[in-house]
This record gives C-alpha cells, sequence and structure tokens, in this order.
C-alpha cells in the first residue's frame, strides 16, 4: 500500500466515531427525573414535619364552664398547641370578644371551641337555686347534668303525687352542701336551665313541691322519693 492511500485510510478512520460512545450521565433525563423526584419527596416529608410541629396560641378553660357564663380572662389561659387543619375550630389567644357567654358546657382544661362561645343573645340558658330533698353524689360537681324530679303535693296533707322529671337536662352550676346540727338535709343547688322552664320551676317550689337533682345517667332507673324532712317547705327555705 502506498503512503498516499496510508494516509488516506488513516483519515477515515479517524473521521469515524468510536463504538460505544455514550453521552455523558448529567445529560441523561432518566438521571434528572430521579434526582427532582427524591429531591421533592424530602421537601414534601421536611414540609409535613414542619408543620406538625409548629405550634400557635389558642384559649384553654382554667375552670369548668358552664353555659351562660360570662367568660372572664380569669376563665381562660394561654396555651402553646399544634392544631393542623383543626386550629379555625378553636379561639385564638386574642380572639374571645367582651362580654361572651359559654353557649355549652366546658370542661377545665378544655380548649376554647368557637362554637361553644357566642352573644349573651344566643344563650337561652339562666340559673335558678333550688333545693333538693336528697344529698347529691359526691361526683356531681360544676358542670354535670342532672334531671330535676318533682313531686307535687296530693290532696290528703303529708302526702305527694308520684315523681315525674320537671327538667331532663339541667347542669350544676354550683352545689352547697349543709352541715351541722341545723341542716336538714339535702343539697341546694344552682341549676342552669332554658329559659323556657324557669316559670315551671319557680311554680313547683312555690306550690310547695318536693323537688330532687338526680345525676343523669341513673335518673331512668328509680324515680326519688320525697323525703319527710321536705314535706313542710318553710319560709326560709324558699329564700
Amino acid at each position: 500500500m502506498t503512503r498516499s492511500n496510508r494516509t488516506l485510510a488513516s483519515a477515515r478512520g479517524a473521521a469515524r466515531p468510536a463504538r460505544g460512545a455514550r453521552p455523558a450521565f448529567w445529560a441523561d433525563a432518566r438521571f434528572v427525573i430521579g434526582v427532582a423526584l427524591v429531591a421533592a419527596s424530602i421537601a414534601g416529608v421536611w414540609f409535613v414535619v414542619a408543620a406538625a410541629r409548629q405550634t400557635v396560641p389558642v384559649l384553654t378553660a382554667t375552670t369548668t364552664l358552664v353555659p351562660g357564663q360570662t367568660i372572664t380572662s380569669a376563665d381562660v389561659a394561654i396555651v402553646e398547641v399544634a392544631l393542623g387543619q383543626t386550629l379555625p375550630a378553636y379561639l385564638g389567644a386574642d380572639q374571645l370578644g367582651q362580654g361572651e357567654v359559654a353557649l355549652r358546657t366546658i370542661e377545665a382544661g378544655e380548649l376554647v371551641p368557637r362554637a361553644g362561645v357566642g352573644d349573651p343573645s344566643l344563650s337561652d340558658r339562666t340559673a335558678v337555686v333550688v333545693r333538693s330533698s336528697i344529698d347529691v353524689p359526691a361526683d356531681v360537681e360544676r358542670g354535670a347534668t342532672v334531671e330535676l324530679w318533682e313531686s307535687r303535693p296530693a290532696g290528703v296533707p303529708g302526702t305527694f303525687d308520684p315523681p315525674r322529671v320537671l327538667v331532663a337536662d339541667a347542669v350544676v352550676a354550683d352545689v352547697i352542701e349543709e352541715h351541722g346540727v341545723m341542716a336538714s338535709g339535702g343539697a341546694a343547688l344552682e341549676l342552669v336551665i332554658d329559659r323556657s322552664r324557669v316559670a315551671e320551676v319557680l311554680g313547683a317550689i312555690a306550690a310547695g313541691s318536693v323537688l330532687s337533682a338526680v345525676p343523669n345517667a341513673g335518673a331512668a332507673a328509680t324515680a326519688p322519693a320525697p323525703t319527710p324532712a321536705a314535706e313542710a317547705p318553710t319560709g326560709e327555705d324558699d329564700e
């Protein structure tokens, strides 16, 4: 082979691309997409964890709040909690309006729900004080629900009609136990009831009915019977 032929063959060989050559890895579209997916996954996990750890100041009840009670700054405290998507359901640290009242029972330590607080015009509850002819269990305290039973005086002195439920869902605002030699038994209770039942309750007191407060859970089992000590109410008792 002549020198010119060898030179021509060498030139053709140099122009021919090397077999098996691959593009650089950073130019591979699949690699780029994979990296992007991994990065997005890491960012998503970080966002979820950060959101779960984020706390906001909201109000919690420091004492049991009963329906109709005006809520003041002394009744609530500010706590930092992580609520996530449920945040709009609760009152923030600066969202308690002046003169707002509880619309339902809010237990001590419970976060104050927006739906449980409102303007006084939205509340249909008020408080009355009655004397129960029987002692109430020790676990009946502020915020508990009781049934108020009534036994009206019968035609024969010292007898009473069968008891009936006067108020089915009274909320206890306060319990005042009587002690000492002058105690007549039973307890005085401040009960929160519907305004529509106030006239009937006051009428029962004025008529000399025997009233008994019974825990709501056991009220259906046995109706309370009048006690002799309550058969002849005095003017002092009514006060």
